[in-house]
């Protein structure tokens, strides 16, 4: 198996993990963060283009988000974009994953995974939260081989138009209610901030 092929009944079977449905965010914690001239220009740009495939929405829609983010902040983080994290190979918890969002902004390869982000295969949420959370598992397990403190994971699975966002502690996975559009994109800036200023507080 990889990331991709596992469903959330598949994860509750094989490692115990329980998930539910909530509000993930208190509304009061999102502050929404105006988008700069440069990625307002970037997203115009974008939907000027024939974006069909994945590759192109990835590259077009996500990733100038995921910069932006770190830009705010001061480049507190560092973006991987396609690499392979392999957690446990013989379960499984081994693939690809579209992004990952690491503390570690001095190494060259993948270490302190603190968010992953599964971009949503045939445009459908529900096949990204399952690949979503079989990395955050995996971004999971892979911390604790290397005795990490970080024992919150986030996770986000997009098309690039809707993102929805998930946590993982405790063995619980803890799926977002609520969607968050590219129209207002800053309010998906304002959760990513929320998440940011968690790790900036507990791995300090």
């Amino acid at each position: 198996m990889a990331y991709s092929d596992f469903t959330l009944i598949d994860l509750q079977v094989k490692f115990d993990l329980k998930h539910e449905v909530v509000d993930l965010f208190d509304k009061h914690q999102i502050n929404p963060i105006a988008p700069s001239d440069f990625l307002q220009q970037q997203l115009s740009e974008a939907h000027k283009l024939p974006i069909k495939s994945e590759k192109s929405r990835s590259e077009s829609l996500i990733l100038p988000i995921l910069m932006e983010s770190r830009r705010i902040n001061n480049d507190f983080f560092t973006v991987y974009s396609g690499d392979i994290l392999v957690a446990d190979r013989e379960n499984g918890l081994s693939g690809e994953c579209d992004y990952i969002i690491t503390k570690d902004i001095s190494s060259y390869y993948v270490n302190n995974p603190i968010i992953t982000i599964a971009e949503a295969k045939k445009q459908d949420i529900e096949l990204g939260v399952n690949q979503c959370s079989a990395q955050l598992y995996g971004a999971y397990t892979f911390n604790q081989q290397f005795n990490s403190s970080i024992s919150k994971i986030y996770g986000c699975t997009t098309t690039g138009e809707v993102w929805k966002f998930i946590s993982l502690e405790n063995n619980v996975l803890q799926i977002d209610r609520n969607e968050y559009f590219l129209n207002e994109v800053d309010k998906i800036l304002g959760v990513f901030q929320v998440i940011i200023d968690y790790y900036k507080v507990v791995l300090n």
